[in-house]
């Protein structure tokens, strides 16, 4: 099959100086090279002086550096602090005391799978940087369909961590002022409005805006680790007197089922630990190397404080209670019920609240990806000028505010769908990572293959152990949700082929020729526009003919012959057609006339030139009768004619 290129010598479009650089052929014309997501490149020999550094890209300021990177992608990750080691704590609570001594093991090897998950991901990043994490990994390794339903998973796991961070920052609140309790559906709302606003005004602000917040709750998190570690005796236990304990009595022994559960629910801790590898292209040059240290930092920070955590636990021999959350607990035993409590307090509610702005980071990203293979509509793959796709926050937006009104802001309701969809992405990564050192044959090779394999096992233990623990609280809706996911991608590629075959996309097209043109012209009355109307169509085409619609009614008559009347008085030289309607429709006796034309000259090339006032404010429009948007619908649906729309700016008096 033939393939399209432009012919030298002939003007091209301007290259894109803030994607890549310009290179230039022999004969002059210049062609933009590889886009700059690409950062690792290899040069062979060059004659001649070496070459001055590319300047910095253009929309730079647009993109994150590392430390911009961690507060704008990790809040996910740093969130699940408070919830991760709690879940096992609940979990190994129903062995009682002598299952709590297991916290810390249990931990041990989360943070274990977190080490293999974060090397993993850093691979990830150098051999995928232009971003996509396990649906990059999957496509490449695994085949399409494999791919597909890695991406799926990553879509819902981003969906869910929206509303599953909102409801959970806003239930924190709620606790402490339960005066807001009955209206924190509206709440949660207002949150995802406050942070889909920000983030449409560019990754990097939205990573300003949440930088203090994410340094306020990690200082506040260390804090309580590190003086706790020197304590002897809890400071306070305050907060959890007068609660019953949720501790089983009298029971002594742990099977490894428990253990099991216990380990995928503290997983939930390792949600968003794939954020920065799905957004590469959104970090600043080298990309590559800055998101390789956000997601070092990330692990090293989440690693930390988890462990820090649970050696509180077993040191304070903490007993979980029923309204009170671990986190609290291990604050108040800590930092004693003061100030700083309440600080820790306020820096959970509020992170957790925000932990939805590492979907936002994320998944629009992963979204132009799909798009870019055609499995989601292309309008998901533009970006605004602040580097945003936009279009893929606000569809994030919606879908999430759908399951907060679904589940009236209930974080219970949404928790049990929550990270079976990142674990069936982590395992597909994993696995995708072991073929990728297979097929490279690199050093050292075989340790990275060991390390992806077994991150790869406990990865999809955990994802069929949480799957079978909560399914009966929800999980079937995931199930049933990542195949119909699958089925629509394909369904959307479907489409995209059959446009691609119908315009030959890919072919060389035949030499363009010139056919004869004829402009129609609607008009309705005499005026300024009627004549810039006619300039621009005289200008167009070969022939020129304007249309009137006109009504068999008494009332009508009137302005028909008057229009009839000024148009013999003016002459333009150009013939005035009247379209006799038995109805008052406007597009569609003209919709109809065009087809007459079609059918009448099929060689003749028809345009529809429809003017339109412009109104000098945005209010203004409300008085438009909208005449030329009814007119363009008619002819768009029913004929193949061009349609060309003339702005007349009231303001200025121009046109465009």
């Amino acid at each position: 099959m033939s393939t399209v290129s432009q012919p030298d010598g002939r003007p091209e479009e301007p290259p894109d100086t803030a994607g890549g650089t310009v290179t230039t052929r022999p004969n002059g014309t210049a062609t933009p090279a590889t886009p700059a997501t690409r950062t690792e490149t290899t040069a062979g020999p060059t004659a001649g002086p070496t070459p001055e550094p590319a300047a910095e890209p253009a929309d730079a300021r647009h993109r994150l550096t590392a430390l911009q990177g961690l507060a704008a992608l990790s809040l996910d990750a740093m969130a699940s602090v408070a919830y991760g080691p709690e879940s096992i704590v609940l979990v190994l609570a129903a062995a009682g005391s002598y299952g709590l001594g297991f916290t810390l093991p249990v931990t041990l090897a989360i943070a274990a799978l977190l080490t293999v998950l974060v090397a993993s991901y850093r691979q990830v990043i150098a051999a995928f940087p232009d971003g996509g994490g396990s649906y990059a990994v999957a496509k490449a390794h695994l085949g399409r369909r494999t791919a597909l339903v890695a991406a799926a998973s990553l879509l819902l796991d981003y969906v869910l961590n929206v509303a599953v961070s909102v409801t959970a920052g806003v239930a924190a609140l709620t606790s402490a002022f339960p005066g807001l309790y009955d209206d924190r559906g509206t709440i949660c709302l207002a949150v995802l409005v406050l942070i889909t606003g920000i983030n449409l005004r560019g990754i990097v602000d939205s990573a300003k805006a949440f930088l203090v917040p994410t340094a306020v709750f990690i200082g506040a998190v260390l804090a309580v680790v590190v003086v706790g570690l020197v304590r002897d005796a809890p400071a306070s236990t305050v907060t959890a007197a007068g609660h019953a304990s949720v501790l089983a009595p009298n029971a002594t022994s742990v099977g490894a089922l428990l253990l099991l559960k216990a380990f995928a629910s503290g997983c939930s801790a390792l949600t968003g630990v794939e954020a920065v590898a799905n957004a590469v292209p959104s970090f600043r040059a080298p990309a590559v190397r800055r998101a390789q240290r956000t997601e070092v930092a990330l692990g090293a920070l989440l690693g930390v404080m988890l462990i820090g955590l649970s050696v509180l636990i077993g040191r304070f021999h903490l007993q979980p209670v029923a309204g009170v959350t671990v986190l609290a607990q291990l604050a108040d035993a800590s930092l004693g019920h003061n100030w700083a409590f309440y600080v820790v307090q306020f820096a959970t509610m509020v992170l957790l609240a925000l932990a939805a702005n590492t979907s936002f980071g994320g998944l629009p990203v992963l979204m132009g990806l799909l798009a870019r293979d055609n499995y989601l509509p292309h309008v998901f793959g533009l970006k605004a000028d602040r580097q945003v796709h936009r279009h893929g926050v606000l569809a994030l937006a919606a879908v999430a505010a759908i399951l907060l009104v679904f589940s009236g802001g209930d974080v219970n309701t949404l928790v049990p769908l929550f990270a079976i969809g990142v674990f069936v992405g982590f395992t597909l990564c994993q696995i995708g990572m072991v073929r990728h050192w297979r097929r490279e044959g690199s050093p050292g090779r075989r340790g990275k293959v060991l390390l992806n394999g077994f991150g790869a096992v406990l990865t999809g233990v955990s994802a069929l152990v949480v799957t079978a623990t909560k399914f009966t609280e929800g999980a079937w809706l995931i199930v049933i949700a990542l195949p119909l996911m699958v089925l629509g991608f394909e369904a959307v590629h479907r489409a995209y082929d059959r446009i691609g075959e119908r315009l030959g996309l890919g072919r060389v097209p035949e030499p363009p020729r010139r056919a004869p043109s004829l402009v129609v012209v609607p008009v309705s009355h005499l005026s300024r526009l009627t004549r810039e109307a006619l300039n621009a169509a005289v200008s167009l085409g070969d022939e020129v003919v304007a249309v009137t619609v006109t009504y068999d009614d008494l009332a009508d008559r009137p302005a028909t012959e008057a229009l009839r009347r000024d148009w013999e008085l003016w002459n333009p030289g150009v013939e005035l057609l009247e379209l006799a309607s038995a109805t008052r429709s406007v597009g569609r006796p003209i919709a109809g006339y065009v087809t007459d034309l079609t059918a009448r000259r099929p060689g003749t090339r028809i345009t529809v030139l429809i003017p339109e006032a412009e109104p000098a404010h945005l209010w203004q429009r409300l008085l438009q009768n909208q005449r030329g948007a009814v007119v363009a619908h008619a002819v768009r649906r029913d004929t193949d004619a061009a349609i060309c729309r003339l702005r007349f700016r009231l303001g200025t008096g121009a046109t465009r």
